[in-house]
C-alpha cells in the first residue's frame, strides 16, 4: 500500500480556512494525502511551490491563500486537484517539464477590486512603543543621513547608458578595498532608466538616484554619465541642490565618459582609490534600533515568500517601528490583492485613500500597456506578477 502523507509533511496551508495548499516538494500524480481526516489522491504532478486544492471548489468560487483570492475556478475542483491557470500550463510546456499535467487550466486569475467605505473605516491603533530599543553597531553619518548598517563605496550609473561601465569598473576594482576593516565593499549600482527622451518617470528616477547619493550605507559615491542622456549628472546635481539633499555630507564625484574606455576606467579608479582612507576612517559605533530606516522588498514572485520571508520581515519591520525606527514597503505592485491586510493597519482614512490612489494609478498604467499590446484589459487581467502572491 502506498504511503499516506500528512498534509503538513508535504505542504503548507497559509491560514486555516484556505482552500488551496502549497507543495513544499514535488509530488507525483496519485500520491495520497491525508486532508481533514480523509485520504485523497493527487490528480496530477504538483511541482514544488505550486498549489493543490484541499477543499471542494465550485465553478466561480474564489481560490484562497491567506484568506485572499488569487483566482476563480472555471470548473469543479476536488480536493487533491492541481490548481493551474492557462499561463502556468503554457509556461511548463514551453520549458519541457517532465510531469503528469492536466490538459486544461481550472482557474483564471482574479484579484479583488478593493475600495474603502468611509462610513465603516476604522483607523488602526499606533504601534506600541517598545523600550529600551536594542543597540547595534552601525556607521553614524550626519543627522540628515542617519545611521548605516554597511559602509560601501558605490559606483552609480546615472542612466542605463553607463550601467555596463560601472559594472566594468567594479570588476576592475575588485580587491582594492581588501585590508580596510571598515569598508564593506566597492559595488556597482546599474539600472535601466534615464536614457529615453520624454519618459514619464523622470522625477521618480531623480529621487531614487538622489537617495542613493546620500544613503546612510554609502561611505562615498561616484556617479557616472555619458553626458547626452535626458537624466545625467548635471540634472541630478541640480535636482539635489534644488530639493535640499545633503549632498556635501557624502564624499562624491561626478564622472562623464570621455576619451578611451580604458582611460575613463583609470580615472574612475583614481577617484575611488583617493577615498579609501576617508571611508575607512568611519568606524562602527553603538547606535539605537530607533535609528534604523529599512526598506522591505518581496523575496520573490512565488508562493514560498508568503509563508517564509514575508511574515518574518513583516515582524521585524513591526518591531523596528515599535523601537521608533521606520519600515518602508517598497513595492506597491506586490501589494495588489492584499488591500484588506494593508488598510487594516493604516492610521487614518486619508492614508488609506492615498494608498488606493497609488494602486489605481499603477493598474491604469498596466492597462494602457496591455491595450498597446492588444491584450485584454480588466481588473482580473492584472498580470500575476503585479498581484499579491500570498
Amino acid at each position: 500500500m502506498s504511503i499516506i502523507h500528512p498534509l503538513e509533511a508535504i505542504a503548507r496551508l497559509p491560514m486555516p480556512g484556505d482552500n488551496t495548499a502549497i507543495a513544499t516538494r514535488r509530488l507525483e500524480a496519485g500520491a495520497r494525502v491525508a486532508i481533514d481526516g480523509q485520504v485523497v489522491a493527487l490528480s496530477h504532478t504538483v511541482l514544488e511551490g505550486h498549489r493543490f486544492a484541499v477543499r471542494p471548489i465550485a465553478p466561480g468560487e474564489l481560490l484562497l491563500s491567506w484568506h485572499l483570492p488569487f483566482g476563480a475556478a472555471t470548473q469543479p475542483i476536488a480536493p487533491g486537484d492541481y490548481v493551474c491557470n492557462e499561463r502556468t500550463l503554457k509556461s511548463l510546456c514551453n520549458r519541457s517539464v517532465t510531469a503528469d499535467l492536466p490538459a486544461a487550466a481550472n482557474f483564471v486569475d482574479r484579484a479583488i477590486d478593493y475600495a474603502v467605505d468611509p462610513a465603516t473605516f476604522r483607523p488602526a491603533p499606533p504601534t506600541p512603543h517598545v523600550e529600551p530599543a536594542p543597540a547595534f553597531l552601525g556607521f553614524r553619518r550626519s543627522a540628515a543621513r542617519g545611521v548605516g548598517t554597511r559602509n560601501f563605496i558605490v559606483l552609480l550609473g546615472t542612466s542605463s547608458a553607463t550601467g555596463s561601465f560601472v559594472r566594468a569598473l567594479e570588476e576592475r576594482l575588485k580587491g582594492l578595498a581588501t585590508g580596510y576593516a571598515n569598508i564593506d565593499g566597492i559595488v556597482a549600482a546599474a539600472h535601466t532608466e534615464g536614457s529615453a527622451p520624454g519618459a514619464n518617470n523622470r522625477d521618480h528616477v531623480l529621487r531614487t538616484l538622489a537617495g542613493f547619493m546620500v544613503h546612510a550605507n554609502v561611505g562615498a559615491i561616484l556617479a557616472v554619465d555619458a553626458g547626452w542622456e535626458p537624466i545625467n549628472n548635471t540634472l541630478l546635481r541640480d535636482f539635489m541642490v534644488e530639493h535640499g539633499y545633503p549632498l556635501d555630507e557624502t564624499p562624491h564625484a561626478f564622472l562623464s565618459l570621455a576619451g578611451a574606455f580604458e582611460e575613463t576606467l583609470a580615472r574612475g579608479r583614481d577617484i575611488v582609490a583617493g577615498w579609501l582612507d576617508t571611508v575607512n576612517a568611519t568606524p562602527r559605533t553603538p547606535a539605537s534600533a530607533a535609528d534604523l530606516k529599512i526598506g522591505l522588498q518581496c523575496g520573490g514572485s512565488d508562493a514560498f515568500s508568503g509563508v517564509s520571508a514575508n511574515p518574518l520581515i513583516g515582524w521585524a519591520g513591526h518591531r523596528i517601528v515599535g523601537y521608533g525606527g521606520y519600515a518602508n514597503l517598497a513595492e506597491t505592485p506586490e501589494l495588489i490583492g492584499a488591500e484588506p491586510y494593508m488598510l487594516d493597519k493604516v492610521r487614518d482614512l486619508a492614508t488609506a485613500q492615498r494608498y488606493l490612489a497609488i494602486r489605481d494609478r499603477f493598474v491604469a498604467c498596466v492597462a494602457r500597456t496591455r491595450l498597446r499590446r492588444g491584450q485584454p484589459v480588466g481588473w482580473q487581467q492584472v498580470p500575476r506578477a503585479v498581484q499579491h502572491h500570498p
